[in-house]
């Protein structure tokens, strides 16, 4: 399956192998020297020579100082450099390359001559290299890098998330025919398709082709797109004969219907067709692209909830950022699956990637499991006054290189960006409207950290999110109780997502009692805190359809190099999951019994071993029935329902000096399920006082 979704991902961009269109790795032979350099020393035949060490694409050269210290990494310039060979027999194709990321800044060289620039860390972009490459020789290429925050570049700073330095995703060479579909619209897949009138009886299909006629006289081609099912079958076909002239992108629209399709439904039925576009003269295939379809219809109504192909479709929803310990942004497909496999482990439906465009792998695969995905920007934070176009300009990659994913459901505008009001709230209704013509069949979205729904940046996109920390950065716990409701009266026609809320949580830290509130600012974290926020606030929300949709922060710890927080530097800790990936904290498991259909019998607070208080509570989560709870082999009393259907409490278990194991155990008609934690209590003269 990950195979199949990996040579996906590959026609996703660059085409099939098949007909002329040749897509080859460019990930080997790369050397690396960081800066900075001077302008005319990167033309001396020392700053080339010297210095340098060889690396494999993925690459990034803040694995680890963006990870470790407060404030203390390398943001600033940096050089790739390489020798690839430009074959003979390809005189006369076009020739593309291809990054998928580079972060942030970046401009290649080709033999010492300009082949271009990009801005923007997250998205991928294309060069064309056809008339400064030397044909039957080799080339060199020199790649200059630099993720300086700047004014003028997405995001503006690195104080919510750090810009990890470096190609930090693959590269690709494509090979092409001089008449193909276009490979540098914004380095998409030149293919763009939307649905209309879907239903189980039909779906209308529009394609809509880029292409390019890269000779100097007219050339009559013959354009074909097929559907077909995940089986190969072709169900709808369209063929057109076309002249197309020299020079400059030229589009084409199809226009198909499919008759009684198979919808792409969630993770319930995540199915798939493909859409092929040939272009053809006479017999001789010129190129190719597939492209994936998901015929699906996202309906998000006010008050009611999400609505999938007609029928509500519940969203739990988990935030993900991208960086891994010790590997930061560089990851390989191995990364992204163990992500993926936990946001499913978990029983997620909805998944918000934030807070800028992440991998193409990661929305293909999104695709092939059925999780309905929230793509944003990275305009965040804070404004300048000077990122205008580049946001701009970077909505427009998200949109066009991800428009072909039946996951992505809406796309994301800004973030918690705020003063000065009006140029915020007058950039975002531009944003909106980019997005509108770019992609009209999807929705926008904003969010905003306030929490008042009248705030002056708000109202400027379809969906208005808010990110909420109720108990953490301000209130109780149980206020986000009377807020929800409080919106629910004053508007009602609003659609309304909760796009953030949560607390952070050290392994390391643990407490026997929590209040409703902590004060982020002390060094103590405990889990107990984090696990007493989700499990009050998500039976809240989900007993309040209003909330179409909520997203939990986070699904992983990650890096923020400007904070030393909670006992770890440069860490956020609002993950569910370890930074390493390596231990999954209680409230995983809360949202794993709630959501997930897999049995879950999990008793919380495992990590707090060492007691000091004789008398205490176990919790138990359980979604295969009530548990029968034993202490050192002796049965306990029945646990009490709590929050929700899942959750179980016994309180005044009266624990024994020395070790205690508490035993739980659950079954329905289908299995059983017996968990166990070790728990050490210590008499004190303290603890005997009280």
């Amino acid at each position: 399956m990950k195979r199949q979704v990996f040579l996906l991902f590959l026609s996703l961009w660059c085409g099939t192998a098949a007909g002329e269109r040749l897509t080859l790795p460019f990930n080997n032979g790369w050397q690396f020297k960081r800066g900075p350099f001077a302008v005319n020393e990167t033309k001396s035949p020392a700053f080339l020579q010297q210095g340098w060490e060889e690396v494999t694409i993925p690459h990034t050269w803040n694995a680890r100082d963006m990870q470790l210290q407060h404030n203390a990494y390398y943001a600033g310039e940096a050089y790739y450099k390489k020798t690839f060979r430009v074959e003979e027999a390809w005189r006369g194709k076009a020739i593309f390359l291809r990054f998928e990321g580079v972060g942030q800044v970046a401009e290649l060289r080709v033999n010492g001559e300009l082949a271009g620039n990009h801005r923007g860390g997250y998205s991928a972009f294309a060069l064309d290299l056809s008339g400064i490459v030397a044909y039957g020789k080799d080339n060199e290429l020199l790649l200059r890098v630099d993720n300086t925050a700047r004014p003028d570049v997405i995001p503006v700073n690195h104080e919510l998330f750090g810009v990890y330095g470096g190609m930090y995703r693959p590269a690709w060479l494509v090979v092409t025919d001089p008449v193909h579909v276009a490979v540098t619209d914004h380095a998409a897949p030149g293919v763009y398709i939307s649905q209309e009138n879907v239903s189980r009886k039909q779906a209308d299909i529009a394609v809509k082709i880029k292409l390019e006629n890269g000779e100097t006289s007219n050339r009559a081609v013959a354009l074909e797109t097929i559907i077909r099912d995940a089986r190969g079958k072709i169900v709808a076909r369209r063929e057109e004969a076309i002249t197309l002239s020299p020079g400059g992108m030229q589009e084409r629209v199809q226009r198909l219907r499919v008759r009684n399709p198979h919808l792409w439904n969630g993770r319930v039925d995540p199915y798939l067709h493909e859409v092929t576009v040939r272009v053809k003269a006479g017999n001789e295939l010129l190129d190719e692209v597939a492209q994936p379809l998901g015929i699906r219809h996202y309906e998000a109504r006010a008050g009611e909830g999400f609505f999938l192909n007609g029928k509500r479709y519940p969203m739990y929803g988990v935030t993900r950022h991208q960086d891994w310990w010790e590997l930061g942004s560089a990851l390989r497909e191995e990364q992204h699956d163990a992500d993926l496999d936990m946001i499913m482990e978990i029983g997620a439906t909805t998944v918000r990637l934030a807070h800028y465009q992440q991998a193409g792998y990661v929305y293909s695969r999104c695709d092939t499991l059925g999780l309905i995905v929230w793509a944003e920007i990275p305009f965040v934070n804070r404004v300048t006054g000077e990122e205008r176009e580049n946001a701009k300009e970077q909505l427009r990659e998200l949109i066009r290189q991800n428009f072909n994913h039946p996951s992505i459901y809406v796309w994301g505008l800004h973030n918690e960006v705020y003063k000065p009001h009006a140029y915020t709230a007058a950039l975002t209704r531009e944003l909106h409207d980019e997005a509108k013509s770019e992609d009209p069949g999807r929705y926008t979205a904003a969010v905003n950290g306030y929490g008042h729904m009248t705030h002056p940046v708000n109202g400027n996109a379809d969906i208005q999110g808010m990110n909420r920390y109720f108990g953490w950065y301000e209130k109780k716990i149980t206020d986000i109780k009377p807020w929800i409701e409080e919106l629910e009266r004053q508007f009602p026609d609003v659609k309304f997502m909760l796009t953030e809320y949560g607390a952070d949580a050290n392994i390391l830290h643990q407490a026997e009692k929590t209040s409703e509130s902590l004060d982020w600012t002390k060094p103590f974290y405990p889990e107990t805190f984090q696990t007493a926020t989700h499990e009050y606030q998500w039976s809240i929300i989900s007993r309040h359809p209003y909330i179409i949709a909520s997203y939990l922060w986070n699904m992983f710890d990650f890096a923020v190099p400007a904070w030393a927080r909670g006992g770890v530097e440069a860490r956020n800790m609002k993950g569910l999951v370890t930074f390493d990936r390596q231990v999954k904290k209680d409230a995983f498991y809360w949202y794993k019994a709630n959501w997930s259909a897999e049995p879950v019998l999990y008793i919380t607070r495992r990590r707090f071993k060492e007691r000091e208080q004789q008398v205490t509570s176990i919790t138990v989560y359980s979604n295969i029935g009530k548990p029968k709870l034993f202490l050192n082999g002796k049965p306990l009393q029945e646990a009490r329902e709590g929050l929700t259907p899942v959750h179980y409490v016994l309180d005044n278990v009266v624990l024994e000096e020395g070790l205690n194991v508490i035993t739980a155990t659950a079954a329905n008609e289908n299995t059983r399920r017996e968990d166990q934690v070790e728990w050490t209590f210590t008499r004190t003269r303290d603890n005997e006082s009280k």
